[in-house]
């Protein structure tokens, strides 16, 4: 069984290398130079606009409207912010920045910065190709625009992605978000992981069963809760380190461009570290090009495509430019880079990031804060990427009976993520996420026709009436 275990292990090893790697990472980012040139840099162009249309709309007061079966455009956004803002932007960054070193950081921004119109982009084919069941329902994502927009001999792809999607699920999306919350609910309650697990499995099941619907509520009143929280506590943050800003963005430049060897290495070595963390991390981050999060505003009632798309404009924005960022300049401004042993020297990336907080606010406050952001958002992308699953099944069966199966056994497998089991499992969901974008990423280059011709309509004719 050990060595069955052992040769599993090494061929995930393999493939995780390709999924994850410099070629993949680059296509990923390479996408989205090729999008954003097609639809003009509008990241740059509109962007004034983009947040007139989204975040602007929430201080005029809540809609009337009434979104039947579906969603609000605010639910659907919260909904796919829950799943991309997760324990990566705190843990995530961390690490990628002790491996890579500052300059990680700028080529996150990057990453970010041409992500937004990959985000964008995926969203106007999900809204433009989606369907509506026989509960009035919409169902959209990579998998419909795969087979009702590049056509129907195409659709084995969508299958590839839809299964890819429904067993990541387990592992991105549960068991390593589950054990981030066990981990934290020790810390702050002193609370057994099987007790732990047991409680986000009722809260799972609960919400789930309910539909996107009961999604959509939750996420609208978690997301904007615990995004302000850990936003407010960064800011406190850096006004106490104000001085040492200048030296921080010394720090991030130097090392994005940086072309001195280490320890012997290639020369160049350091800039390609950096480049690799950087876009890793903002690619699993934001989930730009992955197709994960198309599905869930594809269950906004919003009727305009592009409308909705710009949603993921912002939802890039806040996830990577605003609140990765307010992790990376914890650490780069709390010296925690310096101890001895590297990494090493805490035993998780969640721990190296509260030593951070911890370094700069006063008592262990920071070391509170991390652990509760890290409870909310781990909390946050179970349910989205339950409705996620849900859909990947939906599609390739067809039969309610076999997702109700999977929403239960996804509140199960809670457990087994929370008492600290699976770590085999969460690997191969890790490659899995990652080759997901294989698919994603052929569809969206074979459609970006449509996604240029969408968008050239909207922003001629839509939001220049805001002028």
């Amino acid at each position: 069984m050990e060595n069955f275990v052992s040769k599993v292990e090494a061929i995930n090893g393999t493939v995780n290398s390709f999924a994850w790697g410099p070629l993949m990472l680059l296509l990923l980012v390479g996408t989205g130079v090729y999008l954003t040139c097609r639809v003009n840099w509008l990241q740059v162009t509109h962007f004034g606009r983009i947040l007139k249309n989204t975040v602007g709309t929430l201080f005029k007061g809540k809609s009337k409207k009434d979104h039947g079966a579906n969603i609000s455009p605010f639910e659907a956004v919260t909904t796919a912010l829950a799943g991309t803002v997760g324990t990566g932007n705190i843990a995530g960054v961390t690490g990628a920045i002790f491996t890579g070193g500052a300059g990680a950081v700028f080529w996150m921004w990057v990453a970010a910065f041409f992500g937004m119109v990959t985000k964008y982009a995926e969203i106007v084919l999900a809204m433009k190709y989606r369907i509506k069941d026989e509960r009035g329902i919409y169902h959209g994502g990579p998998m419909y625009y795969i087979e009702n927009g590049i056509g129907k001999n195409w659709k084995w792809l969508a299958i590839v992605f839809c299964l890819l999607g429904g067993f990541a699920t387990f592992g991105i999306g549960n068991i390593a978000q589950s054990n981030e919350i066990a981990g934290a609910m020790k810390d702050l309650f002193n609370l057994p992981p099987i007790a732990t697990g047991i409680l986000i499995a009722i809260i799972t099941g609960l919400v789930t069963l309910g539909g996107i619907k009961r999604i959509g509520k939750v996420t609208s009143l978690l997301v904007p809760f615990m995004s302000v929280f850990y936003v407010l506590a960064g800011i406190i943050l850096i006004l106490m380190r104000i001085t040492d800003i200048p030296s921080v963005f010394g720090q991030i430049f130097k090392g994005a461009f940086s072309l001195k060897s280490v320890g012997g290495g290639l020369f160049g070595y350091t800039i390609m570290m950096a480049m690799k963390q950087g876009f890793a991390r903002g690619v699993f981050s934001n989930e730009a090009g992955l197709g994960s999060a198309p599905i869930a505003h594809a269950a906004s009632s919003t009727e305009e495509p592009c409308e909705q798309a710009i949603w993921g404009v912002f939802e890039v924005f806040i996830d990577t430019i605003v609140i990765c960022s307010i992790t990376a300049f914890a650490v780069l401004l709390s010296g925690i880079l310096d101890a001895e042993g590297g990494l090493g020297a805490f035993t998780s990336k969640g721990a190296a990031a509260a030593a951070a907080f911890n370094t700069i606010l006063p008592g262990t406050l920071g070391g509170k804060i991390i652990e509760l952001s890290l409870l909310f958002f781990a909390l946050s992308t179970i349910l989205s990427w339950a409705y996620y699953g849900e859909n990947c099944w939906f599609y390739l069966t067809k039969s309610s009976t076999v997702v109700l199966i999977y929403k239960v056994l996804f509140s199960l497998v809670c457990i087994v993520g929370a008492v600290g089991s699976g770590t085999l499992m969460w690997d191969i969901a890790d490659t899995l996420n990652g080759l997901m974008a294989i698919p994603n990423l052929i569809a969206l280059l074979m459609l970006s026709g449509t996604v240029a011709a969408l968008t050239k309509k909207y922003f001629s004719t839509h939001l220049l009436k805001d002028k």
